[in-house]
């Protein structure tokens, strides 16, 4: 977990020098979507802001700020099925990386999320920009991110039992073993061959067919209880001080 809440302080950073500079984002997706001839429709989707810096890009500040852009939200997206991978989820956490993997997919339509409080980068745009342009693409990466924390504090809450899935983490299930046997029950490791032996050996003994008199058979059984542990008294010799 330590490795994830990391991963998520260098995307933080990123994205904090990020909107130091988003005015120079929203002025390069103001210079490719001329280039483009594409001013009217909102810039709603990851693969448009691709498509505007691949195609539509006429100078390096424009391609530093649009790449800046879509390498955070790469990150967001390989932290993401990283998790997915690695940590079991319950309801709640998949449901989160399920919509993390909805709003960073190429295709998403973003025009109508908006970033709320205490984000501020809707606040940064005009009336116009906010509604029709800008507002969806500038919020896209604090949702994200906002889904990423909730993600990591609710798995914080989880037992550390089911905190791996199997592929990632099958020591910690085997550590469970022990923690299920209460702390007084005394464990027996017996061998199986001492198990089975004594009970073959009485098996084999009780389908040997018995020849002769029922003398033999009442040996036999008379063998049987004292291999189970009866004892019998001493032998005496018969005479008038026997008992």
């Amino acid at each position: 977990m330590d490795e994830v809440k990391e991963a998520l302080r260098h995307i933080e950073q990123n994205y904090k020098l990020f909107l130091q500079q988003q005015f120079t984002f929203i002025r390069a997706l103001q210079h490719t979507r001329e280039n483009a001839y594409d001013t009217i429709r909102p810039v709603a989707s990851i693969s448009q802001v691709q498509s505007y810096m691949d195609h539509y890009c006429n100078n390096s500040t424009d391609w530093r700020i649009l790449n800046m852009f879509l390498n955070i939200c790469n990150d967001l997206s390989k932290l993401c099925h990283k998790l997915e991978t690695i940590y079991s989820s319950d309801n709640i956490t998949n449901s989160i990386l399920e919509r993390c993997k909805l709003l960073l997919s190429h295709s998403n339509d973003l025009s109508s999320i908006r970033a709320r409080y205490p984000h501020d980068t809707v606040n940064h745009l005009s009336c116009d920009e906010a509604k029709n342009h800008y507002g969806g693409v500038v919020s896209l990466i604090p949702i994200v991110l906002d889904c990423m924390k909730e993600w990591v504090a609710h798995t914080e809450k989880l037992p550390q039992q089911v905190l791996y899935n199997v592929s990632g983490g099958s020591a910690v299930s085997e550590k469970r073993a022990p923690q299920d046997t209460p702390a007084n029950t005394p464990i027996f490791h017996i061998p199986s061959s001492v198990q089975l032996e004594p009970q073959t050996s009485i098996r084999n003994k009780d389908n040997v067919p018995v020849q002769g008199s029922k003398r033999v058979w009442k040996k036999h059984l008379n063998g049987t209880e004292n291999h189970r542990g009866k004892c019998k008294g001493p032998w005496k010799p018969p005479g008038r001080h026997a008992f």
